[in-house]
């Protein structure tokens, strides 16, 4: 039984966040926005560094983004998962930027991105892939590693299997590129692939990003879920709560079924190209489960594979014990 089920109409019908959270004019502000601080210590020598809240237009949309690190650094790219937004990497591009350069999109309706009308706007893993790969050329990023969660695995999927030359290492944390991931949480998603208009699968898709729905994603897998702050889901409410967000987040649903079709193409990129890979892994993902994770033995030849006693979003109970793996990781395979 996909534990959404288990929620009652009623606690669907809740709201944990007050309207205070979220207005429209607070969600696009022109230009950067202030920034935070952070102090490492490095040969005994504290050095701050600084994260970046801006705003740039990318094909039409206004695109939030963070950034730290030196400008000079290895690169690495932070896709997020449904359905947050580059909110849940704020703690390791703290960990991470006093020696790479990170840059965390928010794609449109998510986060602090733009949320065009959706008669204006294609919303797809396609489109989305287009938008992150011509804000690296805007950002004049030519090589680069990717971190690959959830609905940021088939974004960077169709950017790496599509520029191989710019990637350097990837790096998936409970991301997919196998049938194997796809188990029962997708059970009421593959019925809506084959019906739309099967309004008992929709309900349930609704209920996944209510905010019940959100806790869960959040705290199932946890052995202590307590240490997981309350302060994501409510941030996600902000943006799904905006008019229309609730059909695009159908929408995105049904178009993941175009990642299942490219999932050959990409295992066959992963094998002609191989890509040095790091896995680390929430082994108590009810979403994306383990076996989609070890999947990726059959085709990675240079894998180093790491599994957390932590759920879907492992960065919020191991995120330093992350940030440490990929500190190691791309200091040696990153020059």
């Amino acid at each position: 039984m996909n534990p959404i089920d288990q929620f009652s109409d009623a606690q669907f019908a809740s709201d944990e966040c007050g309207d205070t959270l979220w207005n429209e004019e607070n969600l696009n502000p022109p230009g950067a926005q202030a920034s935070t601080a952070y102090s490492y210590l490095t040969n005994n020598q504290s050095i701050t560094m600084k994260t970046k809240h801006q705003f740039i237009k990318i094909n039409g949309v206004n695109i939030f983004y963070r950034e730290a690190g030196p400008q000079d650094a290895p690169v690495l790219v932070l896709l997020h998962g449904y359905p947050s937004s580059s909110h849940m990497f704020r703690n390791l591009i703290t960990n991470l930027s006093d020696r790479f350069r990170l840059i965390a999109p928010d794609y449109p309706g998510y986060g602090r991105s733009e949320q065009p009308p959706i008669a204006e706007f294609s919303y797809t893993f396609e489109n989305y892939s287009k938008i992150v790969q011509a804000l690296l050329d805007e950002l004049g990023i030519s090589k680069f590693s990717l971190y690959l969660m959830d609905y940021g695995a088939p974004v960077g999927w169709r950017i790496a299997s599509g520029n191989p030359d710019r990637i350097q290492t990837l790096i998936v944390q409970n991301g997919c590129a196998y049938e194997e991931g796809l188990e029962t949480f997708w059970d009421p998603i593959k019925a809506y692939w084959i019906d739309r208009n099967d309004k008992v699968s929709e309900d349930k898709l609704r209920g996944f990003h209510s905010p019940d729905g959100l806790k869960w994603q959040y705290t199932h897998g946890v052995p202590d879920p307590v240490v997981v702050s309350p302060d994501n889901w409510e941030v996600d409410l902000r943006h799904l709560e905006r008019e229309e967000n609730g059909q695009i987040q159908l929408d995105m649903f049904y178009d993941y079924q175009t990642n299942v079709v490219l999932y050959p193409k990409w295992q066959q990129y992963l094998r002609e190209s191989n890509p040095p890979m790091l896995i680390v892994y929430g082994k108590n993902d009810y979403i994306f489960p383990v076996g989609g994770a070890e999947a990726y033995k059959r085709d990675v030849k240079d894998l180093e594979y790491h599994l957390f006693d932590a759920g879907h979003f492992a960065l919020e109970s191991v995120g330093e014990e992350i940030a440490d793996k990929i500190r190691d990781f791309l200091g040696r395979k990153v020059q």
